[in-house]
């Protein structure tokens, strides 16, 4: 029994092979005892053992001998470990029928704790036979037995499980608690967690976050390699890793583990796990190109395989066949297996919209453009529902991921018909829409403020202490945690699935820009496409390539921070040689032949969210122009419509250590009546965002500071420490119009589709109407004169946008200055 004990305990911390040594030791003991019972029950811990480390017809044949061998109580607990490892092994009925023949058997002998893990086993199974509600049902029993028992560890295992349900269902945030729920409660017990990872990973791909679930596989696996960890949970692990590498574009990265993956599954004889493993090798090879016969046969195969096995991702095959066929000239063979995976326009979100991408594919080929549309417009339809179940904005827009090419098939047919109008609709549909509403904000009782303040105390020590020379690892650490927390905390929350998509009513979006002009720029197949909207029309124009708007806006931006850091005396013909002949390289790459349509009027540029970063003033088709820059036509009337607030109170803050001490803070307090300003001790996190909540215009001098690797971390600094994206997103009213004078402030990162996420557009759902920021570094003592006049334009009546424009032209004389103010961009309806 010791042996038995010690066996069981190496196999689920990781060290299969030295609990199989452990196991057989004990198997030797028990035969020469006499007892059959004793020699069944180590049978049964070795058998789990041996398909553990990939020897599934020993472990098998052991599981054979001890079910002969056993008898009532016994019996039931052999069929218990026998149907889990056949579980594991991909093969559900045989699995499903031991778990309902132990479930009868140890409730009738009144063992509860081997009842609850038989009914958390039979859970297990529904859930790989697409039945979410009996596998919750069964798992929400068996917790109950196991909380009555005093089994703590197996009672997190109930949690870790209802976190898959929730998956399986569709409710991310759900997911996210459990999961967050069951870590926590694992880490209490240190219990080692490589398959929390697997589903962890399931959900961030879900959510559209493949490069966080790619590490984080990568991760697992790195871990379970270093205690010599289950081959089984190896192998499953390098799967999930090839399918976050496939999401995340990297076709080399997938194949490499999606081929270890199936060697390992092959060893093991797991037939689930060869078609799955199949199926990502599939997949990598037509990601990383070129197509072919061979690997049409593969696509094929891999279908049939995983129908045999009633897996859903049948319908993932499926559809990769279709698009072989398609790219091979077969337009049958292509039909034929767009129209099996068309079928799966029923369950969850995800599977439905496959199944109208599939049906859009079919219609597409068959030159249906009605048909296309239709499908198109159903499985965004789909994505709506799931995308609004989401609270956290960072999800909401990684998910658009999931819609991508959906909104593309249709965009392409609308360039393909030059149909202008219905070009704006669909680029329109799938942009920007995590701005459409406000951010769901984590519960009260869910500690998010207490986080956040904790993390702004942390990160002031931490700059502190590395500001004076001081050991700060430990600080690091524990600034890390607290990120953590404020995020999971974040995506925990949930959304309200009754929201609807509101479509841009293109009339009145013509009417509502009175004199202005709107120019929306589409990159659809790396070129762009621009839609000049305005006096009642939408003109369709190309321009250039998107990767020569790329490389244009780089150098610009190389040119602006190069005189943003410069001395007196430094030799500048170099950066502003640069900046010359840039802005006509951006025009001709961004606007093309539509800059000639602009005529004198104001104009909104709406870009695709990778340009939204360019500095638009240098464009000498809008530097002599009011404009302003929006993430979508429909975020633009948003804020167009937005109404000021009745007083017109102003809020200046300005943050600590700046070169020029925030300056311009006390000239531009002289300019208003109603003014609060908040500088040094009083310019506390809670007291800028107290004084910034509903005011008529703010003004945040303090450094920026944009987190690509986190945008949602995104900051200004404040005398206690950092102003984040999360601490915006609680303002019960954005202030109507803002000015952050501070480096990069402008700057967001894209995400999902075609969505921003940074400190800009937190607030644009929140009812602000226009935002002036940098999106590059600035030079300190140039921003004082440009921020002064600034306020006087604004003060004079003007809004941003006229106010930047007035700005721009005044400061003729000072290539600095004039640099530093084709930094800024208004951002919004000005």
């Amino acid at each position: 029994m010791a042996h038995q004990a010690a066996g069981i305990v190496l196999r689920d911390i990781g060290d299969v092979n030295a609990g199989v040594r452990e196991l057989r030791a004990a198997l030797r003991l028990a035969r020469r005892t006499g007892s059959a019972e004793r020699e069944a029950d180590v049978l049964g811990s070795l058998g789990t053992a041996l398909v553990h480390a990939g020897r599934t017809a020993d472990g098998l044949a052991a599981f054979d001998r001890a079910i002969r061998l056993s008898s009532g109580v016994l019996r039931g607990r052999v069929l218990h470990r026998r149907g889990i490892v056949l579980w594991i092994l991909g093969r559900f009925p045989a699995a499903l029928n031991d778990f309902r023949r132990a479930v009868s058997a140890l409730q009738r002998a009144g063992d509860q704790v081997w009842t609850a893990r038989a009914l958390s086993g039979r859970g297990l199974v529904y859930l790989g036979l697409g039945s979410p509600a009996r596998a919750d049902a069964d798992f929400v029993a068996a917790g109950r037995l196991y909380a009555g028992t005093g089994q703590e560890l197996e009672a997190v295992h109930t949690v870790f499980n209802r976190a898959t349900v929730a998956f399986r269902s569709g409710d991310l945030p759900a997911a996210l608690s459990f999961l967050d729920e069951a870590a926590f409660r694992y880490g209490s017990l240190n219990v080692p967690t490589p398959f929390l990872s697997l589903d962890r990973c399931a959900v961030l791909l879900a959510a559209g976050l493949a490069s966080e679930a790619l590490a984080e596989a990568d991760a697992a696996i790195g871990d379970i390699e270093q205690i010599h960890g289950q081959s089984t949970k190896k192998a499953e692990l390098l799967l999930m890793a090839a399918n976050c590498a496939l999401a995340a574009a990297q076709p080399q990265a997938a194949l490499d583990r999606a081929r270890t993956a199936y060697r390992l599954f092959q060893s093991q004889q797991s037939a689930w796990g060869q078609a799955h493993a199949g199926l990502a090798l599939a997949q990598a090879r037509h990601a990383a190109g070129p197509v072919s016969a061979q690997l049409l046969r593969a696509a094929s195969q891999a279908a049939v395989r995983l129908e045999a096995l009633g897996s859903a991702e049948a319908t993932q095959a499926h559809l990769l066949g279709g698009r072989v066929a398609l790219d091979l000239g077969r337009r049958d063979e292509a039909d034929r297996h767009l129209s099996t995976a068309a079928q799966s326009r029923r369950g969850p979100e995800m599977a439905r919209a496959s199944g109208w991408l599939c049906e859009a594919l079919r219609a597409e080929a068959a030159a249906d453009p009605r048909r296309l549309l239709a499908a198109c417009r159903r499985g965004l339809a789909v994505l709506d529902e799931f995308q609004f179940t989401l609270g956290a904005s960072e999800l909401r827009a990684q998910a658009t991921a999931h819609g991508a090419e959906l909104a593309v098939l249709a965009q392409r047919h609308a360039v393909r018909a030059h149909r202008p109008r219905l070009l704006l609709t669909w680029s329109e549909r799938w942009r920007a829409t995590a701005l459409a509403v406000p951010p769901v904000r984590p519960p009260a009782g869910a500690g998010f403020a207490d986080s956040l303040a904790a993390l702004r105390e942390i990160t002031g020590r931490l700059e502190d202490a590395r500001r004076q020379g001081r050991p700060s690892a430990a600080l690091q650490r524990q600034q890390q945690r607290l990120e953590r927390s404020v995020r999971a905390t974040s995506l925990r929350a949930r959304g309200a699935p009754n929201s609807a998509h509101s479509v841009v009513n293109i009339p009145q979006l013509l009417d509502q820009l009175g004199t202005a002009q709107l120019i929306e720029i589409i990159d659809l197949d790396g070129v762009l496409h621009v839609l000049s909207c305005g006096a009642g029309r939408v003109r369709q124009f190309t321009a250039g390539r998107t990767e020569h708007a790329i490389r244009a806006s780089d150098f610009a931006r190389f040119a602006l921070r190069r005189l943003a850091r410069s001395r007196p005396g430094d030799n500048l013909d170099g950066a502003l040689g640069i900046l010359r002949a840039v802005g006509p390289q951006l025009q001709d790459a961004l606007l093309g032949p539509a800059a000639g349509d602009l005529g004198d009027r104001p104009v909104v540029v709406v870009p695709p969210g990778k340009l939204h970063a360019i500095p638009w003033a240098l464009i000498p088709a809008l530097s002599g122009r009011a404009f302003s820059v929006a993430p979508s036509a429909g975020a633009w009337l948003r804020a167009h419509s937005a109404s000021p607030p009745s007083r017109p109170h102003v809020t200046l803050a300005r943050g600590p250590g700046l070169v020029t001490e925030g300056a311009e803070v006390p000239l531009i307090a002289h300019l208003y009546d109603d003014v609060t300003v908040l500088g040094g001790a009083e310019a506390t996190a809670g007291r800028v965002l107290s004084a910034l909540d509903g005011a008529w215009l703010g003004h945040i001098a303090a450094h920026g500071s944009f987190r690509a690797d986190s945008p949602m971390f995104s900051s200004l600094r404040m005398c206690d420490g950092p102003l984040t994206v999360y601490d915006f997103e609680q303002l019960d009213r954005a202030p109507y119009r803002l000015v952050l004078s501070s480096c990069d402030s402008g700057v967001q990162a894209p995400a999902g589709a075609d969505e921003l996420l940074g400190l800009v557009s937190s607030l644009l759902p929140l009812g602000t109407a226009g935002i002036a920021a940098s999106v590059v570094p600035v030079n300190d003592y140039a921003v004082v004169p440009l921020m002064v006049g600034l306020h006087r334009y604004l003060r004079a009546g003007h809004n941003l946008a006229e106010s930047m424009c007035n700005v721009r032209l005044d400061l003729t004389g000072d290539q600095i200055q004039q640099a530093t103010a084709s930094s800024f961009v208004t951002l919004g309806a000005g």
